[in-house]
């Protein structure tokens, strides 16, 4: 989508810190962290949300997970543990209308998601 703002930092239009990259998916450094890690994995296709994905996908959920578990490796949250979020819809807290999952880890979290 040319006004999405993940799809202009997919194609560098829009500068970011990376963080890991694949042939499908870019990980980079949330601008906004809720953690000391906060890392962003965005499919580099064009998804609106985890909604909206099809049969067609399915390869492409597994190659983002893996990124997700690459993600934690990198950022050293592999072995103390990470939490990961994706929102989907406004009401949820959805801003970028992209598929996207947060990987959020170097602290604590409680088990409350109020």
């Amino acid at each position: 989508m040319d006004d999405c703002i993940f799809c202009k930092i997919i194609k560098g239009e829009i500068p970011s810190t990376k963080v890991y990259e694949n042939q499908y998916i870019y990980a980079f450094k949330d601008i906004q962290p809720c953690a000391p890690v906060h890392v962003l994995v965005v499919p580099k296709k064009h998804i609106e949300s985890a909604q909206k994905l099809t049969d067609e996908d399915t390869a492409l959920l597994g190659e983002i997970f893996k990124g997700i578990n690459e993600v934690a490796r990198i950022t050293g949250v592999d072995k103390s543990g990470f939490r990961v979020v994706t929102n989907i819809g406004r009401d949820a807290g959805q801003s970028v209308l992209h598929l996207h999952f947060h990987v959020l880890g170097g602290r604590v979290f409680g088990a409350d998601f109020g």
